[in-house]
């Protein structure tokens, strides 16, 4: 797959370059590069994102790092079960337990709310970093969601850092999860509230939580380009000639 001149592969984080140091470097060049396609589309072209991390997996399969990479293109692209098994692969060459959330939201896109559940449970969990706790917190209220048990992902929510005035990188979508769980079990006015919080931690627009609280206060967006048409009337063009 082509790559733009302009990614040299330096675009990646030390610690990924480091690991491909055990490859030759033509090799390992290669590899970041892809690496680095894999980052910049993930988002906003996951199917281009998966193109190549395929590529880079087939450059080096035995690097946690591309096995990980491959992983979130194929989780982007919600191939769930592709994904578990990278995540997996990965897991086993770090040892590290960084991946197990999102390794339980995959059991969840496989239709294993129950097995999701199971890993929230677990041993691991509490070897996870903050930010982690709170992800394993989110995929486990999506779970009891999934299986109907709405009071059940409202109380999975409620915790400390849900509490907390402080902003950290999660309070923006913790908080809208929480609001979203809230209006499906049919509590409209609480949920506002915490959309409202949502907006106010959504410092970089990761969630639509204005466009939800908008849409709870009846507001309505109209698109500026249909606002300035004039509405054409039937029959006008009859008397021209």
């Amino acid at each position: 797959m082509p790559i733009p001149e302009d990614v040299t592969g330096e675009e990646i984080d030390k610690d990924v370059r480091q690991e491909l140091q055990s490859l030759p470097k033509t090799l390992a060049d290669d590899v970041a590069r892809n690496l680095v396609m894999v980052a910049r589309l993930i988002d906003e072209d996951p199917e281009g994102a998966y193109g190549y991390s395929k590529v880079a997996l087939r450059l080096a399969s035995r690097v946690a790092a591309v096995r990980e990479a491959a992983g979130f293109a194929a989780y982007a692209n919600q191939k769930y079960s592709e994904a578990l098994a990278e995540f997996r692969a990965a897991r086993r060459m770090t040892g590290s337990v960084e991946l197990w959330p999102v390794m339980a939201d995959c059991e969840r896109g496989l239709g294993r709310p129950e097995k999701a559940l199971d890993m929230a449970g677990a041993p691991e969990v509490h070897k996870l970093d903050k930010a982690g706790q709170v992800e394993m917190r989110l995929v486990a209220a999506g779970a009891r969601r999934d299986m109907g048990q709405l009071d059940a992902a409202i109380v999975t929510l409620q915790s400390p850092e849900l509490a907390s005035n402080s902003v950290q990188p999660w309070t923006a979508r913790l908080r809208y999860a929480y609001a979203d769980a809230l209006l499906a079990a049919g509590r409209a006015g609480e949920a506002r509230e915490w959309f409202a919080k949502a907006v106010e931690a959504d410092r970089d627009g990761s969630t639509d939580a204005s466009d939800r609280l908008a849409e709870l206060d009846g507001v309505e967006f109209v698109d500026a380009l249909d606002e300035g048409e004039p509405e054409e009337t039937p029959g006008e063009d009859d008397d021209k000639d």
